[in-house]
């Protein structure tokens, strides 16, 4: 099935949005790569782009990040924000309502990280803008899906696109080796509970870069 990822269905996605996707919705868990990833970093300023429900955002903050949690629907960032505040952690995020092939946040920042992101501009061409945002010796971190065959169950409901879809390579091929050291690039499969209750395999690609100085 093709998506434009525009505004008009991120709104209606949002507004459907059973929470079977980990992340997507209230009570949903964080990515676990976003803890493996960033176990050495300083806490420091953070974009989440395309944050939908505010997991990886809230969880940002709980470990001392200032963040930044950008997205292109007002109903999830509404929900997002009555999260945080139900967490105490109001003054750490700054909900941003966001068309990111548009905004420009206007500085930098010391993490840029984006999970299971997709605008409506190509997925690579979206990678490469967000990492236009990374601080001089800031961390890029991209969790994206691997592309599947058409059989393979999703915890979405529903494949997705070829052009939502990368690669490692994909990714890194992206990153000018003059700016960028490539810390992780990783693809992985996990198992998440779909609908019913029943298992389904999340194919994922992980990559972390470092920007340099």
């Amino acid at each position: 099935m093709t998506h434009s990822f525009d505004r008009a269905y991120w709104q209606q996605h949002w507004q459907q949005a059973s929470g079977a996707r980990p992340g997507s919705a209230a009570g949903n868990p964080p990515s676990p790569y976003l803890a493996a990833e960033t176990a050495g970093l300083a806490p420091g300023t953070a974009l989440d782009a395309g944050c939908g429900a505010g997991a990886e955002a809230i969880w940002l903050a709980t470990h001392g990040w200032r963040v930044t949690a950008a997205d292109i629907s007002a109903d999830v960032l509404a929900r997002a924000a009555a999260r945080a505040t139900a967490s105490g952690l109001a003054a750490s995020i700054r909900w941003v309502e966001a068309d990111l092939t548009a905004w420009d946040p206007g500085l930098r920042f010391d993490l840029v990280t984006a999970h299971y992101a997709h605008s409506a501009m190509p997925q690579l061409a979206f990678y490469q803008r967000i990492s236009d945002w990374v601080a001089p010796g800031g961390t890029l971190l991209i969790v994206g899906h691997l592309p599947t065959p058409p059989s393979t169950g999703h915890a979405h409901g529903h494949g997705h696109p070829a052009a939502a879809t990368v690669t490692r390579a994909d990714i890194t091929a992206g990153l000018d080796a003059a700016a960028w050291k490539i810390v992780t690039a990783e693809e992985h499969q996990r198992p998440v509970p779909g609908p019913g209750g029943q298992p389904v395999l999340l194919h994922d690609v992980v990559v972390r870069a470092t920007r340099q100085p």
